[in-house]
């Protein structure tokens, strides 16, 4: 079974990290919600933080992970929050099992079909060689000229453990991205739809969501709103937490 970490008591709230994330990416905000009278828990979705890797990797996979994760800790309903990968698997957990989340959170990703655009990403990740023994700072010196912006490189490098002493490894499994790189970028299928509240968060600064994408967000979520967090990008909870967190109380 997948991997998580709960903290507080009361209402159940679960929330599934982006591609190449991991739980740890919402500690802070977790902890927030928890002292405000809520269950939270936190997953590692399959191949990333410290949930199994497996050579199978997809969407219909993910939410089959997160129904065992429900049945097994015995969530019958709850909040269900998603960032870009873990909003896909969001979108879908809810329109497979409707009963099973009360209200629907999306942060930064629509339900249309992505094309492969994490291509420099991978190519970075691939070239570090964890077989010659790279220290943390040579790591990043190998993904500096890939990846530029400190924000994305900080982001990735959150995955280095010391899988032995003196070893690093990335925590994600690298090689089940290889392989299937178009796989996060999956639509909701025609006729899947939510009936329940549901509100779509987007980064000011990001294109992850058009103007354009409204229609067809309407057609799979009749009761989305749809709100903008301005000169926030892509990571909108972590640029900008006070309005992030303000907008999730509110909806709440």
């Amino acid at each position: 079974m997948i991997f998580s970490k709960i903290e507080g008591t009361g209402i159940p709230l679960v929330i599934i990290h982006g591609y190449l994330g991991m739980s740890d990416n919402w500690k802070s905000f977790g902890t927030h919600l928890a002292e405000k009278g809520y269950e939270i828990h936190l997953l590692d979705m399959r191949n990333h933080g410290r949930s199994f890797h497996s050579a199978a990797f997809s969407y219909d996979l993910m939410v089959a992970d997160v129904a065992e994760y429900f049945e097994a800790n015995q969530l019958g309903e709850a909040v269900v929050l998603g960032h870009s990968m873990g909003g896909k698997v969001a979108m879908k957990f809810a329109v497979l099992y409707p009963d099973k989340v009360s209200k629907l959170l999306i942060v930064d990703i629509g339900p249309k079909y992505y094309p492969p655009h994490h291509q420099d990403i991978l190519t970075a990740l691939n070239a570090v060689d964890f077989s010659v023994k790279p220290s943390r700072s040579d790591v990043e010196a190998i993904l500096l000229p890939h990846i530029p912006e400190v924000s994305t490189r900080m982001f990735l490098m959150k995955n280095l453990y010391w899988k032995e002493p003196g070893q690093l490894d990335f925590r994600f499994n690298l090689q089940a991205f290889n392989q299937n790189p178009e796989a996060v970028g999956e639509a909701l299928a025609a006729g899947e739809a939510y009936q329940g509240p549901v509100l779509f968060i987007r980064g000011g600064r990001s294109n992850y969501i058009q103007d354009g994408d409204l229609p067809l967000i309407l057609q799979h979520f009749p009761q989305a709103t749809l709100m903008t967090i301005a000169d926030a990008g892509h990571w909108v909870h972590a640029e900008k937490p006070m309005e992030f967190q303000n907008a999730v109380e509110q909806f709440l």
